[in-house]
Order: structure tokens, then sequence, then C-alpha cells
């Protein structure tokens, strides 16, 4: 459970910020880029419950870039007003991998935490 609330303050947090920096990434509306961010943190929680495992960190790793980064492409099309290209999309899905394979090394190595719910 720590690994989900961690994700859903910083994925909306790290999109915001996307928003705002790059000019590649544009939500017209404040609640998208946190509507997104909540959206993403529950598939990547399923996606740690699933395959996160010791042994299996890059390819939880790999599986939750490619989802992310489908699902940052795939607001421009669900969002009235969202624009994303693919560089934004990359550079947004790096930027939460680089925090997701944190998140997960911190799960994996911390004894006190034996199940991910």
């Amino acid at each position: 459970m720590v690994g989900f609330i961690t994700k859903i303050i910083i994925f909306p947090v790290i999109l915001s910020l996307s928003n705002y920096i790059f000019t590649y990434i544009y939500y017209p509306y404040f609640y998208q880029a946190i509507f997104v961010g909540i959206i993403l943190a529950a598939i990547t929680h399923l996606i740690d419950l699933a395959l996160l495992r010791p042994g299996f960190l890059i390819i939880n790793t790999i599986g939750e870039f490619l989802v992310g980064f489908a699902v940052v492409y795939s607001t421009q099309f669900l969002l009235p007003g969202a624009s994303v290209n693919l560089i934004g999309t990359s550079i947004a899905a790096t930027i939460i991998t680089i925090v997701e394979f944190f998140i997960n090394r911190y799960l994996l190595t911390n004894t006190k935490l034996k199940k991910l719910e």
C-alpha cells in the first residue's frame, strides 16, 4: 500500500510539472494531469502486484515504461484539448519510470513489507 500511496501522489505531480515545463505535453485543464496520474498509479500498482518479485525488477520496470508510454500517449485521444506528441510522451514516461524504479527497489529491499498490498 505504501507504493500505491506514493505513486498516487508523485505521478500527478510529475505530469503537472511536465505540462508546465515541456511544450510537448499540454493539458489545458489542471485536473486532466491529475486524472492521468491517478489512472497511471492504479495501473502500475496492478502491474507491481502481478510482476514485482525478487529478480524481476528490470522486467517490471520495462513493462511499466511501456504502460506509462501508452497511457500518456493515449490521453490526447481521450481528453478534450489535450496534446501530447511522441517526444513529450517519451520524456514523461522516462521520468515516471525512473521514479518507479526507485519505488520498486525500495519495496523489494524493505524487510518490513512482506506484501505489496
